[in-house]
């Protein structure tokens, strides 16, 4: 339960440096005991560069003050994962405008990023609260929290004064701040995503004795890949089960585990998150069904799954996703339903829809177009379309990038990303969803129908190249994955008529590009 005043929109989920989620939240009063236990596990060390001299015991008075604040001129923020807080961020107006910082992370948390994105979010605070500069004192062989500063983008002032280092800065937005955050957010999402393609170790829950089941499927699908890492597969009452050691629980196996595909039906998908949560999961896959508006139950069972996967520090791709696959003979990995895949080659490819998205890789096997990955989100709790696009940006073997969208989620954040990614390698989107002129998002519930027009110029303003049919999708991802990008307009043609050779000729006027040499006669050997 929350206190009064409590200000619950400077919650949020963020990704530390090594791609985890962590959990972002205001202190409560109710933290008392967390906060000593937290206390109580940093090591000496880090409580002497906290509180500059040795402080073993938090006393009932400091737990009181530092649990109990206003919101406004004392304010702290946690961050939790697993249920426990890893990291203690605040702030206390000392004048006017002008607050001291201060910040701890527990030792096997720091070198993540917390405290970069504790004091990302402080100055945010802050600056609401009408803050307008931090001032610290460290002392001087704390070169971590002193990196912190610079890292995130501010140019702190620092003196010398009785053995302590005082710095000052602004907190006022800057350039060289804002590149910094967005390229921290970058390097988070993409590694983030990297670790769903490059498994080591994945079990299967859902797995059951009939050959048609979802958990057999994927089983089998894994296998025919050639997966180069470990399966095993999650069931209670067997020891062997599709040819796989079988376990009696996720924290059963041999962990650590990196992916757990979640095939079972969805009244036990909470209590194997939970599971997952205990054995330390990076990821989930989560198949089951019933998660959509279409169900009367579904927003709040998603609601669910989310928070208990981000409080763990686990990612989620779907729920009712058709899977994700990774062609790298490094990993080899096929953890979807589809069981035709694309051979390697250099296209990424973004799907929402499951169904469509096994046939449209279908299409690529047969038209020979090769893949590089691929993901089917399915209702999209967590992994998004804009977490592909980080990671794409990043990926040397991808060179163009296929978009089937029903929602644009973050529109401003979609359009920042797709702009950087578009520059380097070619985007090529197809939206479902018009009718009359308009396009409505498909979350299926009350959502707002955008004028079509808006949302091509969106997309053209971006860099993306936009297709109405899945067919001309491929047909632009097969001249783009094969040849070069041109550098510029110049078109030569080449032909046997002359008729043909005028009305190309045309044609490329009319698309804005020029002909190297009008052809106005063809000369024969």
């Amino acid at each position: 339960m929350t206190e009064a005043g409590y200000p619950q929109h400077w919650e949020a989920d963020v990704l530390l440096r090594d791609g985890r989620p962590c959990h972002l939240r205001p202190i409560r009063a109710d933290d008392a005991a967390a906060l000593v236990e937290f206390h109580s596990s940093l090591s000496a060390k880090t409580i002497y560069y906290r509180f500059f001299a040795p402080y073993p015991e938090l006393s009932e008075r400091d737990v009181e003050r530092f649990t109990r604040v206003d919101y406004h001129d004392r304010v702290a923020l946690v961050a939790t994962q697993s249920g426990e807080m890893i990291g203690v961020g605040r702030y206390d107006l000392i004048s006017s405008g002008e607050a001291e910082i201060a910040f701890t992370v527990r030792d096997d948390h720091q070198g993540r990023g917390v405290g970069s994105v504790l004091l990302e979010h402080l100055a945010a605070v802050a600056r609401e609260n009408g803050i307008e500069r931090f001032y610290a004192e460290v002392l001087p062989d704390n070169r971590r929290m002193i990196a912190t500063f610079a890292e995130a983008g501010y140019r702190p002032s620092q003196k010398m004064s009785d053995g302590v280092v005082h710095m000052e800065f602004d907190i006022e937005p800057t350039l060289a701040n804002s590149t910094v955050m967005l390229a921290r957010e970058h390097a988070a999402e993409a590694r983030s995503v990297e670790a769903l393609f490059y498994p080591s170790k994945i079990v299967v829950v859902g797995v059951s004795r009939r050959e048609d089941s979802l958990g057999q499927l994927v089983v089998r699908n894994l296998k025919a890949a050639g997966f180069t890492g470990s399966i095993y597969a999650i069931h209670p009452e067997v020891t062997e089960v599709a040819g796989l050691r079988a376990y009696p629980s996720v924290a059963d196996a041999p962990g650590p585990i990196d992916l757990a595909i979640i095939a079972a039906p969805i009244t036990s998908v909470p209590q194997i998150v939970d599971d997952c949560a205990t054995a330390g999961v990076r990821a989930i896959e989560v198949i089951a069904t019933g998660f959509s508006v279409m169900d009367p139950e579904g927003p709040a069972r998603r609601r669910d799954l989310v928070s208990r996967a981000r409080e763990a520090g686990i990612r989620i791709i779907g729920p009712e996703a058709m899977g994700i696959i990774n062609t790298d003979p490094r990993t080899s990995l096929n953890a979807s339903l589809a069981d035709i895949v694309p051979g390697r080659g250099r296209i990424g490819f973004f799907c929402e829809s499951g169904t469509l998205g096994a046939t449209v890789l279908e299409e690529m096997a047969g038209r020979g177009l090769g893949l590089t990955t691929f993901v089917s989100a399915g209702v999209r709790a967590d992994v998004s379309v804009n977490d592909l696009l980080q990671y794409w940006d990043s990926d040397g073997s991808t060179a163009v990038v296929l978009l089937y969208l029903q929602t644009l989620g973050n529109p401003r954040k979609f359009a920042r990303i797709a702009r950087r990614l578009s520059r380097r390698k070619p985007v090529i989107a197809v939206l479902a969803g018009r009718a009359d002129g308009a396009w409505s998002p498909m979350e299926l519930t009350n959502t707002t129908q955008l004028d079509a027009g808006v949302v091509d110029q969106l997309l053209a303003q971006n860099g993306i190249l936009q297709t109405h049919t899945l067919a001309g999708m491929l047909d632009a991802a097969g001249l783009l994955a094969l040849q070069p990008v041109p550098r510029g307009p110049r078109v030569a043609l080449v032909s046997n008529s002359a008729a043909l050779l005028l009305l190309s000729a045309d044609l490329v006027a009319a698309a804005g590009m020029t002909v190297v040499e009008r052809p106005y006669r063809v000369e024969w050997n």
